[in-house]
């Protein structure tokens, strides 16, 4: 927490449960990463058995969200914090919020993964989502980094390829679309693949909006709805 200077408590405690939730939510972000990583894995090689382990795993994510989540609310409580601590804590509540719907996106995309096991060359079809996939993947991978480090400069990086994501998703639509229309058979498995396409573009969102919460810890401003560059220097 150097870069950010949070001031020094006289309470050796109060500095321990501050340090205490800013390492909790990046285990809980890597472990976020890793249901990700896996379920992009399943989705790709329809790995139904890797599939199932995102699945079995999300209730991890969700154990981790409560937990940061009540001793922030104690935090809150019992210390009052005020200035960069008070920044600090409402960024890790808003944070872990997202990184718990990346962890359902996650999720989705496991559970699609499965019941496209048993689809003929859905392997094939899924080759452009799983790019898009790995590109998100890369924005939350960033985006946590841009939290280690309290990095505003990376943050803005970060962010700025929501906007390229969202185009791949738009043409990935289109795509799908006339895909279905050219051939009504296909129409179950395109459902899908929407569907996991769509989980995959929230996904960018949330990394998106991580890094927003790193420009408000850093800087004190809230940066939502305006442009995060102008923001990015204080």
């Amino acid at each position: 927490m150097d870069n950010l200077k949070i001031s020094q408590h006289i309470s050796k405690r109060y500095n321990a449960e501050l340090e205490d939730i800013r390492s909790r939510v990046l285990a809980m972000g890597g472990l976020v990463e890793e249901q990700l990583k896996e379920a992009m894995l399943a989705l790709e090689n329809l790995n139904e058995e890797l599939a199932r382990n995102v699945i079995d795993n999300d209730v991890k994510v969700n154990a981790m969200e409560v937990s940061i989540d009540e001793e922030c609310a104690l935090i809150l409580a019992r210390r009052q914090p005020a200035a960069s601590d008070l920044r600090l804590v409402v960024a890790v509540i808003k944070t872990i919020t997202d990184l718990e719907r990346i962890g359902d996106e996650a999720e989705r995309i496991a559970r699609m993964a499965t019941s496209l096991v048993y689809y003929d060359g859905a392997g094939r079809l899924f080759t452009q989502i799983v790019m898009l996939g790995k590109r998100v993947r890369t924005m939350v991978h960033g985006a946590l980094d841009a939290f280690t480090h309290l990095d505003t400069e990376k943050a803005v990086k970060v962010w700025s390829e929501d906007r390229f994501v969202d185009r791949e998703y738009e043409s990935l639509i289109r795509e799908l679309m006339t895909y279905m229309m050219e051939d009504p058979h296909s129409i179950p498995v395109i459902v899908k693949a929407m569907s996991v396409t769509r989980a995959i573009e929230h996904i960018g969102d949330r990394a998106s909006n991580i890094c927003e919460y790193i420009i408000y810890l850093v800087n004190g401003r809230n940066v939502r709805h305006t442009r995060i560059d102008q923001h990015a220097e204080g």
